[in-house]
């Protein structure tokens, strides 16, 4: 190890999540609290900037909105495996956060009396996805970023990409990672860690996530001894901008925007006639995937299948005011203006409805640790998360986590040392991985990784096929001891980081597939060909999985319902 660093807090990952929970650390414990906040690129580049369509919350009961109407949209939503006291929490805090960034500096789209607007989105029965035009999460960071900048509490660790967290006598002792830019071996202990360093939305080919998005934090936790809950759960959204996967926000059918078939025909109204582009995300997905199997879709020139996002009818002013990033993105990487030419999409993976469990308070079963945001399953989502309630819950529970952290950290005492045992053995498997000699290539086992998930684990998935890709991922694993690193310089190692992301997106890619082959049943994203209903009976629980030496050990724990039973979804 070249340098050993201490701080009170390690916040892991720097996007809304993370500097939420900065924010309120620093507010509580200003001049008082020393924290550390690592993230694997320069900070402002953390995924979260990527959200594009709104921030979900309660603004206007006066005109016919409330918390028990957006606890219900996603109590339905997740196929009723949300657990209801979280939502219940989450929703009653999260109008907070929307006048808090506004206070703060967030440069909300107004209507034209001055109130902060919100479109519809996915799922909602009331328009509450509130939008600073179609650059939500950039705006919500950089003014997170900006009230930082009021304190003099944090240190910034950029291009660090942690490898390790420690865990000594069942409480957090500190982090091992490579600094990129010099590269050092870096340790730093803490008395407290937040994890909140996203998902893990690359184990698959078509993806909307920056490929700096590999799973990270989770795989670290739960190879850590932290279970990962609900991980067969992954999101598909409906509008991947094809062939790149560049999310098309929902805002666009928020906005009014149709989905079309080759028939020229509005597909949805045979699934969710009330809510047509606007039901539920796992819904609409699934639509579009049966109009492609069914024939009804277009092709690309080297064979790619699409449908299309109409905006056409909107008009050049409400796309340039109201999505001008969409308008940017399809000229830039299709020569196409959505002003006058539909834009072709397919379902892309998109988000981790499952991760690492916390309780209510964003605590895990580790002392020391809590999480946050995409990184945590406090079971806010169930078994689909509505639009728009994913940066609302980054913002929720980064605050919460913060507050919880602030107020603990007088009574935790001193740092622990670091674990020498479990420094070794890190250590040890970094010249393990360096090491490695073979005729296999990472970058081709990443590819045939992403290969096997989107064939196998997408949209619509069977026994037989989760069998094969389970399979498929342990031999990718066992084939991976034969992918050298090539390149043998310390700073900016891509190469050997890429080999540690591969490890990462394995075991992630292990808990997802069995987990799913597990659940036989259908809920929300996990939508089984052989097990088409849901069985509330057998499956109404969430699953927890393990760390085990010869693959995931699988636990249940049930769901809290404590407002409403478990109904047929229909809008």
């Amino acid at each position: 190890m070249d340098r050993e660093l201490q701080h009170d807090v390690v916040i892991l990952g720097a996007g809304l999540a993370g500097l939420r929970a900065a924010v309120e650390i620093s507010r509580r414990l200003a001049g008082r609290v020393d924290i550390g906040i690592v993230s694997k690129v320069q900070l402002m580049r953390a995924h979260s900037v990527c959200a594009e369509g709104g921030t979900a919350a309660v603004l206007r009961t006066d005109l016919g909105d409330s918390h028990e109407l957006h606890s219900w949209d996603t109590v339905k939503g997740s196929d009723f495996l949300a657990d209801q006291d979280v939502v219940r929490r989450f929703v009653e805090t999260a109008p907070t956060e929307i006048r808090q960034l506004d206070h703060w500096g967030c440069p909300w789209t107004r209507d034209d009396d001055g109130y902060i607007s919100q479109r519809p989105f996915g799922g909602h029965s009331y328009p509450r996805a509130t939008l600073a035009a179609d650059k939500t999460g950039f705006f919500e960071m950089q003014t997170l970023y900006d009230q930082l900048q009021r304190y003099r509490t944090f240190t910034r660790y950029d291009e660090l990409f942690v490898t390790d967290i420690l865990v000594h006598d069942g409480a957090f002792a500190g982090l091992l990672g490579l600094h990129m830019g010099s590269g050092e071996t870096v340790a730093i202990r803490g008395k407290a860690l937040l994890i909140a360093s996203g998902g893990g939305g690359t184990l698959y080919g078509f993806t909307t996530y920056s490929q700096t998005v590999t799973g990270d934090g989770m795989a670290m936790a739960y190879r850590a001894g932290l279970p990962l809950e609900d991980m067969e759960f992954l999101q598909f959204h409906p509008t991947g901008l094809v062939p790149s996967g560049i999310l098309m926000t929902e805002a666009c059918r928020g906005e009014g925007g149709y989905l079309r078939n080759s028939r020229g025909e509005r597909f949805m109204e045979q699934t969710a006639p009330k809510l047509m582009e606007l039901a539920p995300r796992d819904m609409v997905s699934r639509a579009e995937t049966k109009e492609i199997l069914a024939g009804r879709g277009f092709k690309t020139p080297d064979g790619q299948d699409y449908l299309q996002l109409d905006l056409t009818h909107l008009g050049a002013d409400r796309i340039n005011t109201r999505l001008p990033l969409i308008r940017e993105v399809t000229i830039k990487f299709l020569g196409l203006d959505p002003i006058d030419t539909p834009i072709p999409i397919r379902p892309v993976a998109h988000y981790s409805m499952g991760g690492i469990e916390t309780d209510i308070n964003g605590l895990t079963r580790v002392a020391g640790i809590w999480a946050a945001g995409e990184a945590a399953c406090v079971s806010l989502h169930g078994a689909n998360r509505l639009g728009s309630n994913s940066t609302a819950e980054c913002l929720v529970w980064g605050g919460i986590a913060g507050g919880e952290i602030a107020s603990a950290l007088d009574g935790m005492g001193a740092a622990a040392a670091l674990p020498a045992d479990a420094v070794t053995a890190a250590e040890d498997r970094m010249r393990q991985v360096m090491a490695r000699r073979g005729d296999e290539n990472l970058y081709q086992l990443r590819h045939d990784l992403r290969a096997t998930m989107d064939a196998h684990a997408g949209v619509f998935r069977h026994g037989a096929d989760l069998a094969a890709a389970l399979g498929h991922v342990r031999e990718i694993r066992d084939r991976a001891q034969r992918a050298p690193v090539l390149d043998r310089s310390r700073v900016y190692n891509s190469n050997l980081v890429h080999a540690l992301e591969l490890e990462n997106l394995l075991d992630l890619a292990e808990v997802t597939v069995a987990g799913a082959l597990a659940r036989e049943e259908s809920r929300g994203a996990h939508a089984r060909r052989d097990f088409p209903a849901r069985d509330d009976e057998h499956w109404l629980r969430h699953t927890m999985a393990f760390h085990a030496a010869d693959g995931p050990r699988f636990d249940h724990k049930p769901v809290t319902i404590d407002m409403w039973l478990p109904v047929e979804r229909r809008y």
